[in-house]
């Protein structure tokens, strides 16, 4: 198993809190994007009891302060394609990672933070948190279509044009922030949601997360297809008959997880 220099982890049950570890400000450097990438393409080997994952900030002062600008100064119209292959994959990892992944963000977010927080399934800030896209003000781009699962496209705008990060307050109306919370308590409230959803089937978890994935931006009509054709799939594992059974019989289920008749 690779050793992994700017990420923490750790599982307590079927949660895992994995943590940004780049301190001060958590800038992501290139080999912490392919650390990204191979943790979270990876969960089976580095968290191989979890059902849900809480991605943090750590110790540090911000969940993520964005990319280390030191690294982008050296880009250049050569070596922008394979840097910005690794940045995207890092992502991908994150939004693909067959668990679901909760964003407990605090200080800032902000650019590469802000796109690591909408990778995830769902975010939870700590009062005084920003989110924002600087990207103009350093001349780079992207972001926008990140934040666009955060917010309205016209305050992903107004995040892009002007470059000024927004209270956290601010994406909690749109439903990209699911609460803002004290910053002592959003570690536990954070691991609390992932605990509600840990105490089902692994199986069905991964399921529906590929589900979900999917038809994001699929049409209605397509969409529910592909998951109706998704419970047909599912009804071939163990998991599912036993929370069918469990819930007739009154009893919490025993899952076996990814084992197939």
């Amino acid at each position: 198993m690779q050793r992994l220099k700017f990420l923490t982890y750790n599982t307590d049950g079927h949660v895992a809190v994995v943590n940004l570890a780049h301190p001060p400000v958590n800038a992501v450097t290139e080999t912490m994007y392919q650390e990204i990438r191979h943790l979270f393409g990876n969960t089976a080997e580095y968290l191989p009891d979890a059902r849900a994952i809480v991605l943090t900030g750590g110790e540090s002062k911000h969940f993520c302060g964005g990319s280390d600008l030191n690294g982008f100064a050296e880009l250049t119209p050569e070596n922008a394609p394979e840097r910005m292959r690794t940045v995207r994959e890092a992502f991908w990892a994150i939004y693909d990672c067959p668990l679901p992944v909760i964003a407990a963000v605090h200080g800032a977010a902000l650019g590469t933070g802000l796109a690591i927080a909408a990778s995830c399934d769902m975010v939870i800030a700590a009062e005084g948190a920003k989110i924002g896209l600087p990207e103009v003000a350093v001349g780079m781009m992207g972001g926008a279509k990140h934040a666009s699962r955060l917010v309205p496209p016209a305050l992903a705008r107004l995040l892009h044009y002007t470059a000024d990060p927004l209270p956290a307050e601010d994406f909690v109306a749109h439903g990209g922030v699911l609460k803002v919370v004290p910053r002592e308590r959003l570690l536990d409230e954070a691991t609390a949601l992932a605990a509600r959803m840990a105490r089902h089937s692994p199986v069905a978890l991964g399921f529906a997360k590929r589900s979900l994935n999917t038809i994001e931006y699929m049409d209605l009509k397509s969409g529910y297809e592909f998951e109706q054709g998704l419970s047909g799939e599912l009804s071939a594992y163990p998991d599912a008959k036993e929370a069918a059974t469990a819930f007739f019989e009154r009893r919490e289920p025993k899952y076996t997880g990814w084992v197939n008749d």
